[in-house]
């Protein structure tokens, strides 16, 4: 599919929603665990997409906008969401969320971003040239990367209980 701001939009506005009707309300040995060292659970997926809701996607438009090429993306922290969920529950941060993405997405849709401004490029700090374009067509990969994540994450959470049919769910051997 070719990108499109308003296909990418319809995403993005639903991400919200799908996360509050996957996660509310559900214990920690759901939303709390994770698939070993370095890796996220659902909880810290949420923090995750919060953080950067304010410091990448938004921060990122805005510097290709204002400077092109001539400034490099701040790096982002893959793992700032442990020191700033701290004390949060998952409600908490499911309220968060859909108020930041809400937010944004007004933002973004005010912005009137035409052909050109998607063409546009930013400099990233370890890739290099990327198009406006290309940027806002990550962050909805973004999304859905990490609602896999979450599935997946949840998902293992009875891998051992389903016996041989292990077998028959790929999700399981990620």
């Amino acid at each position: 599919m070719q990108f499109s701001l308003d296909k990418s939009i319809e995403i993005l506005e639903r991400t919200p929603a799908t996360l509050s009707v996957m996660l509310t309300g559900l214990g920690n040995d759901w939303i709390m665990n994770n698939e070993g060292v370095d890796t996220f659970s659902p909880y810290d997926v949420l923090g995750h997409l919060i953080h950067g809701g304010k410091t990448d996607w938004r921060p990122r438009v805005t510097m290709i906008r204002e400077h092109g090429l001539s400034k490099t993306f701040v790096p982002y922290d893959r793992f700032a969401q442990y020191e700033e969920s701290k004390g949060k529950s998952m409600n908490d941060l499911l309220e968060s969320f859909s108020a930041l993405r809400k937010e944004n997405m007004i933002w973004l849709k005010n912005l009137q971003l035409t052909q050109d401004d998607l063409a546009r490029e930013g400099m990233h700090p370890v890739l290099g040239k990327v198009s406006m374009q290309q940027l806002l067509a990550t962050w909805v990969v973004h999304d859905l990367t990490h609602i896999a994540q979450i599935s997946r994450v949840m998902a293992k959470q009875y891998k051992e209980e389903i016996g041989p049919w292990v077998e028959f769910f790929r999700v399981l051997n990620f």
